[in-house]
């Protein structure tokens, strides 16, 4: 560690390190992504789509125009014993042939396991694989997963719009729901340190997404191939299992990060909601292998 001083309470200004755009399960560009946060006065903006890097390109040119500062970053679906993680990973070598083996295998089990879905559902609705691929923004570069099913019932008529679809159809209890394959949260970790990235663990103690949550065993063993930190600044984390994650952060030497978890007109959550603060991504930049973008 250098001299960082963990924070212990949600920070008021600094930075949103979980946002979505069109090229995963997000409704705005890279472009929108920034303009909206530098209007809301966001020291600066993290693009974290899932399990690519295709919305960095776009994202890098905007930030140069717009002159506001852009962390690279991607979040990344994951398993750890019966709990499904999902890892933030940044400033790492988009390059690197671990982390780009990881992606592509598990962009086409999302696709596998998509048009499974679309299969199961198109039998009780009026749903098509190429209806599904009508609500891709980016078309290969897009991210393909459950929002988009959501999106495809929102344009048949079925739901009015993409939250009630998650909380009947899509939602990960019904009947046509099938588990994304993922790698594990420990290959997540040693792939993104072996490219030298930061990998934070998003939403750590969010029971909405998860019946049993990571437990201080898990947390710890991560903590020692590496993770770098826990998302506790989030909407889905309670107060008590904030208090857990800060004890553990503050135990492991781990960093402690907020995000929206932002995705334009996809969800509720609003840009800035949570944030991170600047000592916080500082620590990140010092430890990235690439640099911010502004």
């Amino acid at each position: 560690m250098t001299d960082y001083v963990m924070p212990t309470q949600p920070p008021r200004e600094g930075w949103d390190l979980h946002c979505h755009t069109v090229f995963s399960d997000g409704t705005r560009t890279p472009r929108q992504l920034l303009e909206e946060a530098r209007d809301r006065g966001l020291h600066g903006v993290a693009i974290a789509d899932h399990d690519t890097t295709a919305g960095w390109e776009q994202a890098m040119h905007a930030a140069e125009e717009l002159h506001f500062p852009l962390m690279r970053g991607t979040e990344i679906t994951a398993q750890c014993g019966c709990v499904s993680v999902h890892m933030l990973a940044y400033l790492y070598d988009p390059n690197n042939r671990q982390i780009s083996e990881l992606f592509e295998k598990t962009r086409r089990a999302r696709v596998a396991r998509t048009k499974k879905m679309v299969e199961l559902l198109s039998k009780d609705y009026p749903i098509t694989w190429q209806s599904v691929l009508e609500q891709v923004k980016e078309g290969s570069r897009t991210t393909i997963g459950r929002p988009h099913i959501a999106d495809a019932l929102v344009a048949a008529g079925v739901y009015k719009d993409r939250s009630e679809a998650f909380a009947h159809a899509v939602r990960t209890g019904s009947k046509y729901y099938i588990p994304t394959p993922s790698p594990s949260a420990s290959e997540v970790v040693n792939a993104v340190k072996d490219a030298g990235g930061v990998s934070v663990v998003a939403h750590a103690a969010d029971p909405s997404r998860n019946l049993t949550l990571l437990s201080d065993a898990q947390i710890e063993e991560l903590a020692g191939e590496g993770l770098g930190g826990l998302e506790v600044w989030h909407r889905g984390n309670p107060e008590s299992e904030r208090a857990r994650l800060l004890e553990l952060a503050e135990r492991y030497d781990l960093l402690v990060t907020g995000g929206s978890d932002w995705h334009g007109a996809g969800k509720p959550n609003e840009l800035g909601e949570n944030l991170t603060d600047d000592a916080t991504v500082r620590e990140i930049v010092r430890r990235g292998a690439i640099s911010l973008c502004d």
